[in-house]
């Protein structure tokens, strides 16, 4: 399955990267309330690395890791003091660490097609044993609920088309993208596929794996999308 390959990966970055810069503020705080001010954040499906880079600026070592080439080749550019590593979060190794984030949906992408409810379990005890007492795993997901959107968007030298189609617990982004390339445009074709997850199931996998568990519609005064959830899961 396609992951965000060149051009999708640059739209996505210089079009898309508002939510990543809006949370911000209110990640690093839950970061400082939970006493981590510094040490290792390991950043699961890190796109472009504007959140990677934000942690670097504010004193954390990072360590990024997405399934998308394209996106970790950006990543590297904006982000050089962290450390990436261009891989599915299923298979990866995640080192001992005070922080895991994973923001912008990125548990619910099928680009692995093992990603399924029981795989997202046993990754949940893969991160409580890699964090440290006290740390804390901070994620974002999709529910059901979502309706079907049809809209685009455009800047200087590209433009996207999408479509978002609920299908149960499915939700399937259909994006047409053109990015210029000299005097001509390249259009090119993305299919992603998203599992969709009710929060109280999240919840219940992350109790079951050990954490404490707390879940928000928000990440500081940045409000997430209409059938989203936060979590913030603490090793006890």
């Amino acid at each position: 399955m396609q992951a965000y390959h060149s051009d999708l990966a640059y739209i996505h970055d210089v079009g898309f990267g508002d939510f990543a810069r809006k949370a911000a503020p209110g990640l690093l705080a839950i970061l400082r309330r939970a006493g981590i001010r510094s040490g290792l954040v390991v950043d699961l499906g890190c796109g472009s690395g504007i959140w990677a880079a934000e942690l670097t600026r504010h004193g954390y070592d990072v360590v990024g890791i997405d399934i998308s080439r394209a996106m970790i080749e950006l990543a590297r550019k904006r982000a050089p003091a962290a450390r990436f590593i261009n891989a599915s979060f299923l298979s990866a190794k995640l080192p001992p660490c005070d922080a895991v984030t994973a923001i912008g949906e990125c548990f619910n992408y099928t680009f692995d097609r093992r990603n399924r409810r029981r795989a997202l379990a046993r990754f949940f005890r893969r991160v409580y044993e890699a964090l440290r007492p006290g740390g804390v795993f901070i994620f974002d997901i999709a529910e059901p609920g979502r309706t079907l959107r049809r809209a685009h968007a455009e800047g200087n030298d590209w433009a996207i088309l999408f479509e978002a189609q609920p299908r149960r617990n499915l939700l399937i982004r259909r994006m047409t993208t053109f990015r210029q390339v000299g005097k001509l445009y390249r259009r090119s074709q993305e299919t992603h596929r998203l599992r969709l997850y009710r929060s109280s199931e999240i919840a219940a996998e992350l109790r079951g794996a050990g954490f404490a568990v707390r879940v928000l519609r928000a990440y500081g005064r940045m409000p997430l999308p209409s059938a989203n959830a936060a979590f913030v899961a603490t090793k006890r």
